[in-house]
């Protein structure tokens, strides 16, 4: 068919389906790409509240807003041990080995992330070694809610343990279906690695728990303060993590999941649907994006789309979030185009599904994680990839990682220079000390010339 240069084209569907539009003709650059309006500095107005009503009067804060967001005081603030052996005593044997392997594979690609410690000499007499600590502490916040996410005890905690991280603590919202404590699949994560200290807490207020730490009447801790604080949430969360960043450190301000996924006409319309709608499950404001070189590949997706809705358990959910301004199909001009749409979004996580799928991989610049061909679904990486779940959302991959052992290392320099050393270098010192008018610099280097 014919389409009208430099004019968007946008095709009707159902009610149940996905919205294409026909970018072809169009600058890439130039592309109005598909994005939800999450507004965080909105949510802050509601979280800065909360983070200091926390701080002031900690345990009973923490206990009310638990009442008043989860429906349920929890027994204790802290999840007892017995809790935790409890729940991984209970646990399903298929979950409990399926997380075991999980857990061997994600610690296998993190273990191989590890940085040495290396010694640049310059000169004799003259080193530099970048040493890797790993941060004090860190709290990781695993979300309750519509799904139960285990997984995201494992991807937190195994790369800060592989970083040699020596304090961890989890918080988790309570439940009032199990007794005021977190979902007894997490407490069981929890307990199968070794991860003792977990708080009944979520939201906002259990960041804010994390960054400022909770004490006892008697002025001892119930949860001292982090250094970190990891894991993706809902907005509330994301606005704290924001709100406390430069107190604490954070893995990133996490928005809604998403996918794109990009395909040429070697594709498979049911796999690719199938993909959309897994991602879709997360939540109404979850993005799914395909990006396609054919515009009948579109369409037969749309098709899949109609049938495999009428088959799924969350289908409410996946049609509302299929339907939203933040997903959709484009149609582009080439698989070069298509390179250029999916390098400005910036996905979370990006599925490649065409013809030699590893070269094209290698030629993307901006996403969190890269699935490579037909047979490497997201859901893979949800889960036992062996890579890590915790990517950066709204378009930061390009300029942000996801979660690995590298986000809990703090690189620190030591800087060896003997007298002699110094003594060759101390004229460049104070020639550019002067260049700046900061001649004090240069006289704390000639000072030491007679020693």
């Amino acid at each position: 068919m014919t389409i009208e240069s430099n004019v968007e084209r946008h095709y009707p569907v159902s009610q149940s389906s996905i919205t294409i539009r026909d970018v072809r003709g169009l600058d890439p650059a130039d592309i109005d790409l598909p994005r939800g309006d999450l507004d965080v500095d909105a949510a802050l107005a509601v979280t800065l509240p909360v983070i200091q009503d926390v701080r002031t009067r900690g345990v009973e804060a923490l206990m009310d807003y638990a009442e008043r967001f989860d429906g349920i005081r929890p027994p204790s603030l802290r999840v007892p041990q017995r809790v935790l052996d409890d729940a991984l005593s209970n646990l399903d044997p298929e979950v409990k080995a399926a997380l075991e392997e999980t857990i061997r594979r994600v610690r296998a690609v993190h273990h191989d992330q590890k940085r040495n410690e290396h010694t640049t000499t310059l000169a004799p007499g003259a080193t530099v070694t970048e040493r890797w600590i790993p941060v004090d502490r860190v709290g990781l916040y695993v979300p309750g809610g519509r799904a139960v996410y285990p997984s995201s005890v494992v991807m937190n905690a195994v790369a800060a343990q592989e970083a040699g991280v020596p304090s961890l603590a989890i918080a988790s919202p309570p439940q009032r279906d199990h007794g005021g404590w977190p979902h007894p699949t997490i407490l069981a994560a929890a307990a199968l690695l070794g991860v003792p200290e977990v708080y009944a807490a979520g939201g906002a207020q259990a960041i804010a728990m994390f960054a400022h730490g909770i004490r006892n009447t008697d002025g001892s801790w119930i949860c001292e303060p982090v250094a970190m604080v990891t894991g993706p949430g809902n907005i509330y969360v994301a606005a704290a993590k924001r709100a406390l960043r430069g107190r604490v450190g954070i893995d990133s301000g996490a928005g809604p999941t998403e996918v794109a996924i990009l395909v040429d006409d070697s594709a498979n319309p049911g796999w690719v649907a199938a993909d959309l709608i897994s991602q879709a499950e997360h939540d109404v404001i979850a993005a799914a994006v395909l990006v396609t070189t054919s515009e009948t590949f579109a369409h037969a997706v749309v098709d899949e789309l109609e049938i495999q809705l009428l088959a799924v358990k969350h289908g409410d959910r996946i049609r509302q979030a299929l339907r939203g301004p933040q997903s959709g199909i484009l149609i582009v001009d080439d698989l070069d185009a298509g390179i250029q749409v999916v390098d400005a979004y910036a996905a979370e996580h990006l599925e490649i599904h065409t013809r030699d799928a590893a070269a094209v991989a290698r030629r993307v610049k901006n996403a969190g994680a890269i699935f490579v061909g037909s047979y490497a679904p997201v859901s893979l990486g949800d889960y036992c990839a062996g890579s890590n779940h915790v990517l950066p959302t709204g378009g930061s991959a390009r300029h942000t990682s996801g979660l690995s052992v590298q986000t809990f290392l703090r690189g620190v320099h030591l800087i060896e220079y003997d007298k002699e050393a110094l003594a060759q270098v101390e004229p460049v010192v104070s020639t550019l000390a002067n260049a700046e008018d900061l001649p004090a610099h240069g006289y704390a280097a000639r000072i030491r010339r007679n020693a």
